[in-house]
């Protein structure tokens, strides 16, 4: 008797080890055993920015990941355990609403994940998550309470101690198909749970506001590099009487409450991308001689505080080597493209012109677009001056010029009237969609005319030369590829041409500045879009070297030469231009020994008393996965059943003994 139990013992412990073997020759490693584990989603987080008043956004709320059962928020009343939330887009608001108002309800909200797409129905009126009047504290007028924005909620600036994102295509069928199974399943003993990872290291040190953080070195500043060039370059060694300047201005940065699709396609990207078309035909011009100085300019950083046009002005006013070449006292008049992608209205390209309170220069630039207007017969353009009962121009760049000098002259070019036309201002959903590809054009070829109109004597101006400034159809369309879209993205043909982008998928989201700012910063601290930009710029306004052959930087060294496409193929063109990166970063910040201090307030500057000193806040890395658990419960019932089995197992053991021994007496 005692053999046959060995012998089938032995078969137990053999048959146990083969299926475990088995298990385990399944895996050929650790990171295939948790691939069949875990589940990455694809998404984009919320993050946590900071200003000097405390932060904004989205944080883990302690110092580690958080897990929590994926439940759907319409078939939610009540929470009963910690939850990640799964939202439609068009449910977020009154998520959020709900949160704030319910403090036993937000106790619970472990994490929020919203759901991609864009809603459809009637009772979808629009996404903005950015304030009624964005940025009101710089406007120039009293009027604060102006809805400029009426889509706006301003969830972006309250602040979040839980994880929010926006998840992809396939990232929301996976959660959507976890959710499902949660509720089906809620009587049994598993449950998938949503892991986030997003630990922000101002929320681990106790910095929770922009001062605190810069000090402890927690967060950086907000900021980024804008751009400027004039057409023709500006010969700073001649002792020639400088031209009055003719200013065109765009920006280039967007904003969103997710931080990396943060796309801005109407607003600002429209105005960039019709601005770039305006620079291109004027370039092809032949000869061309103008009495007064074109300079463009694109700021980075608007979306927070005017960083980048608040910066240029203070550089100006220290005369710096990063606007070497222009003067303040000389801008004659700016020339501002806003928001044009969506002024596309039953086959007419219609646009509003909204203007300063300096009468007779903004005339001046209100006929150059009407003449404008008129010469592009064939292209239903109509121009209108924007409505009396206006406050003041709308939120933008120019705002600060007025703010420096309230006599500015100046006009805002825009797609609206009274209020904004782009429903998903500040938004995720303000794509390639959201925008029209021949208002843009319209728009481009409307800039680029009344710019010539403005910087030429009046006498030189005819409609032949009007007519020979044609905007390329073609090139506007391969921007909005390139600048707006991840097929090809960043990886198109003409951004190549100038740079290595390091991701092909655009994002405008202004960054943060890293490194000491400088007019000649190192191209790894530079975006992708502003080194485009300044290739490209350098490239449209230059004139010809004297050494054509001439390649880079060795040979590049001859008054007012740059270097550009040196990415592209190492060598790079010399050529002579007046093209330099500005520092966009806040006017109450300085970097000296490494790190950033903050200015204490100056009386005098009403701007930098409105700035908010925008940082955002390190992290490690950011994670969102998904994976099965078993219920806390189900654990101690097996814990519960292993115990019995083993005492069982004792009891059992001690009989069997108790009876083989009786047995063996007997033989």
């Amino acid at each position: 008797m005692d053999t046959r139990l060995l012998f089938l013992i032995s078969c137990f412990i053999a048959r146990l080890s083969f299926s475990l073997s088995g298990e385990l020759n399944s895996f050929e490693s650790v990171p295939d055993l948790e691939k069949s584990m875990y589940t990455i989603v694809d998404g984009y987080p919320c993050v946590r920015l900071l200003n000097l008043s405390g932060e904004i956004g989205c944080s883990n709320p302690g110092h580690g990941k958080v897990a929590a059962p994926v439940v759907k928020f319409k078939n939610v009343n009540q929470l009963v355990e910690p939850s990640a939330i799964l939202v439609s887009l068009d449910e977020l608001d009154s998520l959020l609403a709900r949160v704030s108002k319910d403090t036993n309800f937000a106790s619970l909200v472990a994490g929020i994940l919203v759901e991609s797409g864009t809603p459809g129905g009637n009772n979808f009126k629009g996404f903005s998550p950015e304030l009624k009047f964005p940025e009101a504290e710089f406007a120039p007028y009293q009027n604060k309470n102006f809805e400029w924005n009426p889509s706006g909620s301003g969830i972006m600036w309250k602040a979040y101690n839980f994880p929010v994102f926006l998840l992809s295509e396939n990232s929301t069928l996976a959660l959507l198909e976890a959710a499902t199974k949660n509720e089906k399943s809620k009587e049994s003993y598993t449950s998938d749970v949503a892991e986030f990872g997003l630990v922000m290291q101002t929320t681990k040190s106790g910095t929770h506001d922009s001062e605190s953080c810069l000090r402890e070195e927690t967060c950086l500043p907000l900021g980024g590099y804008s751009v400027w060039s004039a057409l023709p370059p500006i010969n700073t060694s001649t002792s020639q009487k400088s031209k009055p300047i003719i200013l065109a201005v765009t920006s280039m940065d967007s904003a969103s409450f997710f931080r990396d699709k943060s796309l801005g396609a109407d607003s600002p990207i429209s105005g960039l991308i019709a601005l770039l078309g305006a620079v291109d035909a004027l370039s092809h011009l032949n000869g061309l001689h103008l009495s007064k100085q074109l300079v463009f300019v694109v700021f980075t950083g608007e979306a927070w505080g005017f960083l980048g046009s608040r910066r240029f002005l203070l550089e100006l006013d220290q005369h710096s080597d990063a606007v070497s070449g222009l003067d303040f006292t000389l801008i004659e008049t700016v020339l501002e493209i806003g928001s044009v992608g969506k002024s596309f209205d039953q086959g007419v390209k219609k646009f509003f012109v909204h203007t300063t309170e300096a009468a007779s220069i903004s005339n001046q630039t209100l006929d150059a677009l009407k003449r404008a207007q008129d010469s592009l017969k064939t292209e239903n353009v109509k121009i209108s001056v924007a409505s009396k009962s206006n406050p003041g121009i709308p939120p933008s760049s120019l705002m600060m010029f007025l703010r420096k000098n309230p006599d500015s002259s100046g006009i805002v070019l825009e797609d609206f009237d009274t209020a904004f036309t782009n429903k998903f201002y500040h938004s995720h959903l303000d794509n390639l969609s959201n925008i029209n590809a021949s208002a843009i054009a319209a728009a481009s070829s409307l800039v680029a005319r009344s710019l010539y109109i403005l910087a030429s004597e009046k006498n030189e101006i005819n409609d032949s030369v009007l007519t020979a400034i044609s905007v390329n159809i073609s090139f506007i369309d391969e921007l909005l590829g390139c600048l707006l879209d991840c097929e090809p993205g960043l990886s198109c043909d003409l951004v190549n041409q100038y740079i290595s982008p390091s991701a092909a998928c655009p994002s405008h989201y202004v960054g943060v500045i890293q490194g000491e700012p400088s007019s000649s910063p190192y191209p790894g601290y530079v975006g992708d879009v502003s080194r485009f930009l300044w290739n490209f710029l350098a490239d449209k306004t230059s004139v010809p070297t004297e050494n054509r052959s001439a390649t880079c930087p060795k040979h590049c060294s001859g008054t007012g030469e740059l270097c550009i496409r040196g990415e592209t193929d190492g060598k790079g063109v010399c050529v002579v231009s007046s093209t330099r990166y500005v520092p966009a970063y806040s006017t109450r910040l300085k970097f000296e020994s490494d790190m950033w201090k903050l200015l204490p307030t100056n009386s005098s500057d009403i701007m930098g008393a409105a700035d908010p000193v925008w940082t955002e806040s390190n992290w490690d890395t950011i994670t969102l996965r998904v994976y099965s658990v078993q219920h806390a419960s189900y654990d101690r019932l097996i814990l519960l059943l292993g115990i019995a089995v083993t005492v069982a197992a004792y009891i059992a053991i001690v009989i069997t003994r108790s009876v083989i021994r009786k047995a063996l007496k007997r033989d």
